[in-house]
This record gives C-alpha cells, sequence and structure tokens, in this order.
C-alpha cells in the first residue's frame, strides 16, 4: 500500500478514480432524473427555477458529467495518438463521436414530439427503436472466428435503422404544420457532443503546453462572464452546430477537467503525491472562491452563470481529489462495486432509464408513473429505481453489453 508522501500514479492506462467519479455521477443522474416526478418534496431535490439566485445539488449533475469529459479527455487523445499517429484520422474521431452524442440527444430530445397519426407509431416508440438500433451500431462486439463479419453486419443494420427511423419522424407544430425534428435543444447527451467537440478544437493543437489548458479555461470562463453580463451578446444569437462554444459555460467545464487531469495524471512523475493532493485541493479552493466572486453576476444552472459553472467546477475538483486518495493511491475500491458499470459503460448506463421509460410507455403500462410519486414513498421508488438500473448495466456489462462512441 502506498503511503500519501510517496512519488507514484496509478498507470495513464485506467485510473480508477475517474472512472468511479463517473459512476458516481451517472448514478446521482439516474436518481434525480427519476425524483423529478415525485411531488411534495423540499425545494433542494429539484432544479432550482431560473428566475431564482440559487443553486441546488441536482443542477452540479449535468457539470459533473462535463468535467468527466475533461478528466479523461487527455489520457483518450494520448492513447489514440499512441496506437495511431495519424491526425486526421484522430480528427475523424473526434468529428464521429460527437456527431453520435448529438444524434442520440436529439432522439431523446423528440420522443415525446413524436406525432403517431403521422409516423404510424408512437414517439415513444419510436425512440426506443431508434435507441436499440443505435446501440446495434455502437456496441463493441466480441471477435469471432467462425462469423468474422457478424459484428459489420449488425452495425449496418443499426446504423441503416436509425436513418430510416429519422427519416420516417414527423411532428406538429405548435401552427399545426408538419414538421421533421426539433433541433432547439439537444438534450444532455447532445450539449456534451458539442462541448466535447468545442474544447477538442482548443485542446489537440496545443495539447503539447502544459499551460494552454489553464489558458483555455480562463479564456471561457471570461467568455461566459462577459456574455452573462451582456458586454457581449453574439453566442446567444448563433446556434450550436455554428459556434459550440455557447456562452462559454459547458466548455470552460470541460476544459477545468482537463487543467484537473494535468495536475493528477501529468508528465512530471517527479510530484509526489502530497503536492498532488494538495494542488488539486487548492484548486477546488480556489475555484469556489472565484465563483463567489462572481456571484454578483448570477448563480444559476439554466442561465448558465459562471459561478454556477465554477461552483461546479470547485466541487467536482475536491471530489475527484478525495476519489483520487482513496481509489487510486490507498488503493480502496470495494466499495464502488454497484457503480463500476456507470463508470466503465458509462453510455449504456445512461440510456437503459430511457430505454425503460419508452418501453414501458409503449406498452402502455402506467402503474409506476400513478404510484409512490408523493413524498417519500416516491424517494424510496426512486432509491429502488436507481439500484436497478444500476445492477442491470452491471448485469449487462458482464454479459459483454458495451456501448462506445
Amino acid at each position: 500500500m502506498n503511503t500519501i508522501g510517496e512519488p507514484v500514479r496509478p498507470s495513464i492506462s485506467r485510473v480508477m478514480s475517474i472512472d468511479i467519479f463517473r459512476g458516481l455521477t451517472i448514478a446521482v443522474m439516474i436518481f434525480v432524473n427519476a425524483l423529478a416526478e415525485v411531488r411534495g418534496l423540499p425545494w433542494w431535490t429539484y432544479h432550482a427555477p431560473a428566475a431564482v439566485e440559487v443553486m441546488t445539488y441536482v443542477d452540479m449533475v449535468f457539470p459533473f458529467f462535463l468535467f468527466a469529459v475533461g478528466l479523461s479527455l487527455p489520457l483518450a487523445i494520448k492513447q489514440r495518438l499512441k496506437n495511431n499517429s495519424s491526425m486526421p484520422l484522430l480528427w475523424v474521431h473526434v468529428f464521429v463521436r460527437s456527431l453520435g452524442l448529438i444524434v442520440l440527444g436529439f432522439i431523446l430530445a423528440n420522443a415525446g414530439k413524436g406525432d403517431s397519426s403521422r409516423m404510424g407509431l408512437s414517439g415513444s416508440a419510436w425512440a426506443l427503436l431508434a435507441l436499440i438500433a443505435a446501440a446495434l451500431y455502437l456496441n463493441v462486439y466480441p471477435k469471432s472466428e467462425r462469423f468474422p463479419s457478424y459484428a459489420l453486419i449488425l452495425r449496418l443494420i443499426g446504423l441503416a435503422g436509425v436513418i430510416i427511423l429519422f427519416a420516417l419522424f414527423r411532428r406538429t407544430t405548435h401552427s399545426g404544420q408538419v414538421a421533421w425534428l426539433d433541433s432547439s435543444y439537444p438534450e444532455i447527451l447532445g450539449l456534451i457532443g458539442y462541448s466535447y467537440f468545442a474544447v477538442a478544437l482548443l485542446y489537440i493543437p496545443t495539447r503539447r503546453w502544459t499551460w494552454a489548458p489553464l489558458v483555455w479555461f480562463a479564456l471561457l470562463v471570461g467568455l461566459c462572464s462577459l456574455s452573462t453580463a451582456r458586454i457581449i451578446q453574439f453566442p446567444q444569437h448563433l446556434p450550436l452546430y455554428f459556434w459550440p462554444f455557447g456562452n462559454g459555460a459547458m466548455p470552460c467545464i470541460v476544459m477545468a477537467g482537463i487543467v484537473t487531469s494535468f495536475i493528477f495524471m501529468g508528465t512530471d512523475h517527479r510530484s509526489g503525491a502530497r503536492q498532488i493532493l494538495s494542488t488539486g485541493t487548492a484548486f477546488g479552493v480556489l475555484m469556489l472562491a472565484a465563483g463567489y466572486a462572481l456571484a454578483p453576476l448570477g448563480i444559476s444552472k439554466i442561465r448558465a452563470t459562471p459561478t454556477w459553472c465554477l461552483y461546479s467546477i470547485g466541487a467536482g475538483v475536491l471530489l475527484f481529489t478525495a476519489l483520487y486518495w482513496i481509489c487510486d493511491i490507498k488503493q480502496r475500491t470495494q466499495w464502488a462495486f454497484l457503480i463500476r458499470a456507470g463508470g466503465s459503460n458509462t453510455l449504456l448506463t445512461y440510456l437503459l432509464p430511457d430505454l425503460w421509460y419508452f418501453l414501458t410507455a409503449s406498452l402502455g403500462i402506467t402503474y409506476l408513473d400513478t404510484h409512490f410519486s408523493f413524498g417519500w414513498q416516491g424517494v424510496a421508488k426512486t432509491l429502488v429505481f436507481t439500484l436497478v438500473m444500476l445492477m442491470a448495466a452491471g448485469a449487462l456489462t458482464k454479459a459483454k453489453v458495451r456501448l462506445q462512441l
């Protein structure tokens, strides 16, 4: 067992604290998403309204996802270039991964808008089939000597299914007009895709300069602050497919994850664990202090204010610092057995609740929607649902079902 002062680091190929951070985040996400349908609970168990200058723990779940993307991005880029040094192929990977997240986001965002009279199936059934088709395309298939081409065939079937279902989609607008997909909000997965692409545009060309992520982070916080203060207003008028940076809020959280990754998994292996933990803690506290200093600009997830970003970053850094000490230095990971699938098979775990909701809606099963939906009974139901989803993710992962962009 390593002591606190020894100059050791975990292998960059697998940093357990990153997986467990992701697993904890997705477990809380499943819980709070289901809890949103329960009534009669304290105000801090829901997202804070846009007009109120406050944020709850629920408002930090999405930023933690973005932060986790930044944590793993430098390691993933380094490993991909180690396996294949082609920069064009790297950019193809970045583009395809971003597009995949955006497509999945559009499926989830449009599920409740489909017009069954025009599509021939309900929006829930459409979304269920679209996610299954996407899963066929995204699944990591084990190799087979007997049927070496089966994986390619299944992926092509999945891709064709997604294309056909997108072509079939129709909705009716408020004015009674027939329309295709609503692209105004790409859901959380789509927002992550745009943010990932935006940060990759900045990070990859400057990845060899260790100071660059911190500079980009400061500039993105500045963009968010100036946009929130309405000193500059162009970001709110540009669509994300043209300007994926938005007002700078989401990319700055991803970039903060990259800065944190450099602190803990950087190239300077001479730093001892005590110094690494001290630096991480100082960075987290500094983010909280910076958020407090910018609080006059507002505190709101919905308005994506800089204080929301910085408070979320500070909390994320401090949580990751604690996990790094527990999981990578002390090597105590047994306690996280239930969330391991969420950390290592994140996309599948993320989509499982949606697959369940779309399946039950398609079958007309509404019992759980109409029962145990108030007060602490609703909390108990939500806890059970979260545990079932995490166990299902673990079982599917053991069965070699793994989704990867």
